[in-house]
């Protein structure tokens, strides 16, 4: 029989989920409550209520998803002429027009990436609540890319700040924010604060079940 790996929970400690001091559990009541003594922040050896808060942010993010990608993103006013873009839209125009790197970037970052974002987390909490033993260390790894990667998904709306703010050229060009952009932004937020919610330690409990 393999060896079982000793883990900070199994030896009674809790690492500070701020400073990531590595605290000694002591005994204490229910309603007692353990407070780093490096930062002063309260210590959970998992982060609480992870799986549900993660749930709810990603929920919340798919369906504001459908509005973000349907409603037009900017506004563009010229000579008289109106035109409403979505980010599809986007990516078409500048495939027409024959700039494809413009394109490649504003589909990986605004489409690709907050799909694949959603999809992934919510292979890890079911994963997490089917008590999965397939491949914890990959799951990990799809964890940190995602963590890491989600926030790129801004650059859609850091384009059409800049757009708002220096094209206002009065009755000959305006582009404004369209509705779609604040779905979009709210896309991010809560994809960002889902993957931050997820305690990727979840995945490893289900092995250390097993071998106790």
């Amino acid at each position: 029989m393999a060896q079982r790996e000793v883990t900070a929970k199994h030896l009674g400690m809790i690492s500070c989920q701020n400073c990531h001091l590595l605290c000694r559990q002591p005994q204490r009541n229910k309603h007692q409550q353990l407070l780093c003594p490096r930062c002063g922040s309260a210590l959970h050896s998992r982060k609480p209520n992870s799986l549900s808060r993660c749930w709810a942010l990603v929920i919340a993010a798919s369906i504001l998803l459908i509005p973000a990608n349907l409603m037009p993103i900017t506004i563009t006013s010229a000579l008289g002429h109106t035109q409403a873009d979505t980010i599809l839209s986007g990516v078409f125009y500048f495939i027409q027009t024959g700039i494809w790197p413009i394109a490649l970037v504003i589909f990986v970052a605004s489409v690709f990436v907050p799909l694949t974002k959603l999809l992934i987390l919510i292979l890890l909490m079911l994963s997490v609540q089917l008590r999965w033993r397939w491949r914890p260390r990959d799951r990990t790894r799809l964890y940190r890319l995602t963590e890491l990667v989600g926030r790129w998904s801004m650059v859609d709306v850091y384009v059409v700040t800049i757009l708002v703010a220096l094209v206002k050229l009065g009755a000959v060009a305006t582009i404004d924010a369209g509705p779609g952009a604040a779905y979009f932004a709210g896309v991010v937020i809560m994809t960002m604060f889902a993957a931050r919610n997820f305690d990727p330690r979840l995945i490893w409990d289900a092995l250390e079940e097993t071998n106790d």
